[in-house]
């Protein structure tokens, strides 16, 4: 299919749209009032440091909503004022949060249900308007909407978009596209629908894996077996680890992403030699800013001096879940949470760690004065800090203390 051909197809109907409806200045009103947060915006002002009684706070110098994420939630929330009586789904998830996806459904916003065999299309019918969210939808997604005559609103962001671009050039000059990222990922399985021949790795130790069957061969059906679900229909690993293009999931980590780019190159060049790796090898930059912004911080955080670091994002957010990766190498004790709720009642709080399921753990915070580090996924907004904060002051007092800046 040439996907290149239906997207530039799609963007020019009148029933696609990937801009605002004119509502902005309400929307961003609203948007302010519900995920805006006084005392974040005072912590930013202060260094991105604040004492309250025996807590000091060290947020991370980028941390939470980014561009994309705010204009997918903006956009979704233009649709529902432009839009006021007509049935309204999304495809998946707005953003990987809790909380706004659960404002969308307050504002009756209908999320495509889940069954064993994949999504549920089958209530959506000609005149819904339907949200694609900002990890994107596959090509076969949009291509179902757009023959059902639906009104289709865009919120993919313009990184993943990139990415998109980037494996679609892959795919013109018969490369295979090695997709850094999840494969069961909604933004990775986007990818992977506007790619030609593809092959997606979680991590290093999979490259490494397929970098040395590139060098020395190895067992066809044990590959395929390893890789089951994570190629294209047909992949053969004998024939299509020739020509490699390189791309990524954009919430993986960065210095992953690189290395795992660098290993491929210089495997090939092993292959075929230096003189042929232009034939061989294809790399684009589609490492997206705001992932790499908040993972810089977040390496800046674990340097000073912290009793514990507070992750705060959805479980299955893939950029939360790294920057929480940072804090297990660093060896700083971390809890990943996902709303203040999931704090108390006491001292206890219920968390993921690491690849496991969620615990509760007691007497989390330990007595006496308190240094914590705080990060957010692009995903959370400022409000939901603020209010894991305020649970955190609340434990570690005894009576309310005014806020002060420290010295």
């Amino acid at each position: 299919m040439d996907t290149k051909a239906f997207k530039r197809s799609l963007h020019q109907s009148t029933q696609y749209h990937r801009k605002g409806f004119g509502h902005e200045a309400d929307v961003n009103e609203r948007l302010q009032g519900e995920y805006q947060s006084s005392l974040i915006q005072n912590i930013r002002n202060n260094g991105y440091v604040w004492q309250e009684g025996e807590v000091t706070i060290r947020l991370a110098e980028a941390f939470g909503f980014c561009w994309g994420v705010e204009r997918a939630v903006a956009l979704a929330y233009e649709t529902r004022q432009h839009f006021p009586t007509q049935r309204i789904w999304i495809t998946n998830e707005i953003i990987h949060n809790p909380s706004v996806n659960q404002r969308l459904r307050d504002m009756a916003v209908e999320f495509i249900p889940v069954v064993p065999e994949g999504k549920d299309f089958s209530e959506v019918g000609p005149g819904d308007v339907v949200i694609l969210p900002a990890f994107g939808a596959s090509v076969q997604e949009m291509q179902l909407l757009n023959e059902r005559g639906c009104t289709i609103v865009d919120t993919t962001c313009p990184w993943v978009s990139k990415v998109w671009n980037s494996v679609e050039k892959h795919k013109k000059g018969s490369y295979t596209s090695i997709i850094h990222g999840k494969y069961n990922h909604e933004e990775t399985i986007a990818t992977s629908s506007f790619a030609g021949t593809y092959l997606i790795l979680l991590n290093m130790a999979e490259a490494e894996y397929v970098c040395d069957y590139i060098l020395n061969g190895g067992d066809r059906v044990e590959f395929l077996e390893k890789f089951q679900n994570a190629y294209s229909l047909g992949f053969d690993p004998d024939r299509d680890l020739v020509r490699l293009g390189i791309a990524n999931q954009t919430t993986m980590l960065k210095g992953e992403t690189e290395q795992m780019g660098k290993l491929f190159e210089h495997t090939l060049i092993r292959k075929y030699g230096p003189d042929q790796i232009n034939h061989h090898f294809l790399s684009f930059n589609t490492i997206c800013d705001a992932t790499q912004e908040r993972q810089d911080a977040m390496f800046k955080l674990v340097e000073e001096p912290l009793d514990l670091i507070v992750v705060i994002g959805g479980y299955n957010s893939s950029n939360t879940t790294h920057l929480q990766e940072i804090a297990v190498e660093w060896n700083i004790p971390s809890y990943h949470i996902d709303a203040a709720e999931r704090i108390g009642p006491g001292n206890r709080v219920e968390h993921k760690p690491l690849k496991q399921d969620l615990e509760v753990t007691e007497n989390w915070l330990p007595p006496g004065p308190l240094t914590i580090g705080i990060t957010s996924g692009a995903s959370t907004p400022d409000k939901v800090v603020a209010d894991v904060l305020e649970r955190i002051f609340a434990l570690k007092a005894q009576s309310p203390v005014a806020l002060s800046i420290p010295s």
